[in-house]
């Protein structure tokens, strides 16, 4: 077995089993410590002695052995048990897979939404703390003291270890994909660093979404996230040149693009919009979909583009919504209509000052023959984000506009008044 084949088998099985221990034992913050002792033994042991008949009743087994010793200091019934652990098989390993039910668990309402990824990353994802806090830029000690933290207002909420029934589990189930669409978009942009993507986080979400695609192939926003994600995910080798810098989507070699992914966030697509309902994720996927469909970016069906982004602000408002349809508009209609669909996002206060808003409007204003104004808003704009990358690639579109129009001022305090 290959290292990767090894390392996607520890991290397939160990939200398993960390489902199974938590119905069976209800110590979330225990069970997740014995499973992580379990899963670094297998780390030792499996490549040297070979993977066992039943790896996931092997990491039970042991993870089992551990919570006894984490209740029992007699070193030497410590040391038959642990000897035992490698010994026998648990006949009473259930086939069902709990990774569902143990998403849920670290989605729960009563965690903020960054106690929440932090916690599907660790218990869900199978990554380790430190991987964790160099994914976010944050120190080690404040991710541990995060994940802490959300396992103690877990189990002060007194959640049991189940499904919810009906309108809870809908709502809950909601909470689970807009945390998994928030690791992977981290992981596709990263909002920090020198990299613009962390590939690592991306696949991980792709993996989770899969797991969870499987267990509810008929909820069809499931499906459409899982189909958003394929089709963004295969654009990525043409995201970034050798060096690293951003290569906008008007300008990627679309030979590089992942056509299996494509063909299967495709078919995804048709599945997920055959439903009788209509929602967001299906949404976003069916406008990547359009852009995957597009051999050059010219032929881009901009108008379906923008029909899609009027859906999707209809039964989704947000102002990055907005945003992007004022791109789309911009294509069809021209770049002041753009413009002036970007004007009531100047009181928003979401998007005061974000360099998204900043790098759009000066994208549109270079296209609409204002230099100036365009110069100025990609410096600020550039300034804006905490992103290595980003600011490399807007400070390149600023010194593009200024080699193309010799008037526009080249100082350090860019002008203001357009943004």
């Amino acid at each position: 077995m290959t290292a990767a084949r090894f390392e996607d088998l520890l991290r397939e099985l160990t939200p398993q089993v960390l489902g199974t221990l938590v119905r069976r034992y209800g110590q979330f913050e225990g069970c997740e410590d014995a499973v992580q002792e379990a899963v670094l033994a297998a780390a030792v042991q499996w490549p040297a002695e070979g993977v066992p008949d039943n790896p996931r009743g092997w990491l039970l087994t042991v993870a089992s052995r551990r919570l006894v010793d984490q209740a029992r200091s007699d070193r030497a019934r410590r040391a038959r048990e642990s000897a035992a652990a490698t010994e026998a098989v648990p006949e009473d390993v259930p086939d069902t897979d709990d990774t569902l039910v143990l998403l849920f668990l670290c989605c729960h309402p009563a965690l903020t939404a960054a106690s929440q990824t932090a916690l599907t990353l660790r218990a869900v994802g199978g990554l380790t703390t430190a991987e964790i806090a160099r994914a976010f830029l944050v120190p080690e000690a404040t991710m541990a003291a995060r994940i802490s933290r959300a396992k103690q207002r877990i189990r002060a909420a007194g959640s049991s270890f189940g499904l919810p029934d009906g309108p809870e589990r809908e709502e809950r189930l909601r909470v689970v994909l807009h945390v998994l669409y928030l690791i992977f978009n981290e992981g596709y942009t990263a909002s920090s660093g020198r990299a613009l993507h962390r590939a690592d986080l991306a696949r991980e979400a792709i993996r989770l979404t899969r797991m969870v695609h499987a267990q509810l192939p008929a909820d069809d926003e499931v499906t459409g996230l899982l189909a958003l994600m394929l089709l963004t995910h295969a654009r990525s080798r043409a995201r970034t040149t050798a060096a690293g810098d951003l290569v906008p989507l008007d300008e990627q070699d679309r030979g590089t693009w992942d056509r299996e992914l494509i063909e299967e966030g495709t078919e995804l697509v048709k599945a997920a919009l055959a439903g009788p309902t209509l929602g967001p994720y299906q949404v976003q996927a069916a406008i990547a979909a359009t852009h995957a469909d597009a051999a050059t970016a010219e032929e881009t069906d901009w108008r379906q583009v923008h029909a899609l982004y009027l859906i999707l602000e209809r039964i989704a408002p947000n102002p990055m919504v907005t945003l992007n349809r004022a791109v789309a508009l911009a294509e069809t209609e021209g770049p002041p209509a753009g413009l002036a669909l970007l004007s009531p996002l100047d009181a928003d206060q979401r998007m005061a000052g974000h360099h998204r808003l900043l790098s759009v409007r000066a994208h549109l204003l270079e296209r609409n023959g204002d230099p100036a104004g365009a110069y100025a808003l990609y410096r600020r704009a550039a300034k804006s984000t905490a992103s290595i990358a980003e600011q490399r690639f807007l400070e390149s579109r600023a010194d593009r506009v200024a080699r193309r129009a010799p008037e526009v001022p080249r100082s350090g305090r860019p002008e203001t008044g357009h943004g």
